[in-house]
């Protein structure tokens, strides 16, 4: 088996083709390819590096497809970007909130999880969900932006959810 240090990492773009691959053939809840959602939650941490660009596109990697962290590793995916992954990944056994909860406690992985709160709760996206599910849903993603966004610089929240779903952002005071 090679070794991490021995493997070529790679870049954004190509970190984009694997996520495309990984989840090629993939929907979400609504029924939209799911690599559009993975590219908005890249889209959102973009402007906060490569290293949380190329997790927001492999956030979802280990949980929903057949790929696991040693896999990455092996393809040439940074250290860092697994452990990101990693740390936003749904472990068996362990409750939403207590999850969100111990993401919040890494910064770098509650910026990741930020950016797929703010996707997943998009108003346009919702709106094309049963209205149970919609409405349990939200319930859930504020919960969850009540821990996740006071553990985070604020500026940082603003960045991510200005460009993901900036309907999340208080009006400004006029």
């Amino acid at each position: 088996m090679r070794r991490y240090s021995e493997v070529a990492t790679l870049t954004v773009a190509q970190v984009d083709a694997l996520a495309a691959r990984a989840h090629g053939g993939q929907v979400d809840k609504i029924g939209v390819p799911y690599i559009e959602h993975v590219r908005a939650v890249a889209h959102g941490l973009a402007p906060l590096g490569g290293v949380l660009e190329m997790a927001g596109l492999l956030h979802d990697v280990i949980e929903d497809t057949d790929w696991t962290a040693e896999q990455l590793i092996d393809a040439g995916v940074p250290q860092p970007v697994v452990d990101l992954v990693r740390a936003v990944t749904k472990q068996p056994g362990v409750p939403y909130d207590e999850m969100i909860r111990q993401v919040a406690a890494d910064p770098l992985a509650c910026l990741v999880k930020i950016a797929d709160n703010a996707h997943n709760s998009l108003p346009e996206r919702a709106a094309r969900l049963p209205q149970d599910k919609r409405v349990r849903l939200a319930a859930k993603y504020a919960a969850a932006r009540r821990v996740l966004w006071p553990a985070v610089e604020r500026g940082h929240v603003e960045t991510i959810v200005r460009r993901v779903n900036p309907a999340l952002l208080p009006e400004p005071d006029v």
